[in-house]
Parts: structure tokens; C-alpha cells; sequence
């Protein structure tokens, strides 16, 4: 089983860029969570969650199976 180059460096680079992304949007959150309705700060709030915890494992099983070449 071969692994495959642009993956590996697109994963390399997006374990460096996911904590800055991932802080902006934290930041940008806070700032325009009081701005907004109930019911669109529950959806932010858990597409946020949901799109952090999908990125955390992509990233985990990607470093994984491709980077460390299992």
C-alpha cells in the first residue's frame, strides 16, 4: 500500500492551520454570538462543535494511516 504525497503534505499543512482556524473562529463566535437569535447561536454553536470534533479525527486518522504510512 502506497500513501499519497498531496495528501500527506495537505495533512501536514492543515494540522498547522486547523488550531489558527479554529481560533479565529472561536474569536469571531464570541464577538457575534450576543448579536444573534436563540435559535441561530444554537446553530452556530453546534455546527462549530460539529465541524471542529469531524476535523480533529480527519485529521488524527488522516496523520494515521497516511502519514505515518499504516
Amino acid at each position: 500500500v502506497l500513501a499519497s504525497l498531496p495528501l500527506q503534505v495537505m495533512l501536514y499543512f492543515n494540522v498547522y492551520y486547523f488550531p489558527v482556524w479554529c481560533l479565529a473562529e472561536g474569536i469571531m463566535l464570541h464577538l457575534k454570538y450576543h448579536l444573534l437569535p436563540w435559535h441561530y447561536q444554537f446553530l452556530l454553536v453546534t455546527a462549530f462543535l460539529i465541524l471542529s470534533l469531524a476535523e480533529i479525527s480527519r485529521l488524527y486518522l488522516g496523520y494515521l494511516g497516511n502519514l505515518q504510512e499504516k
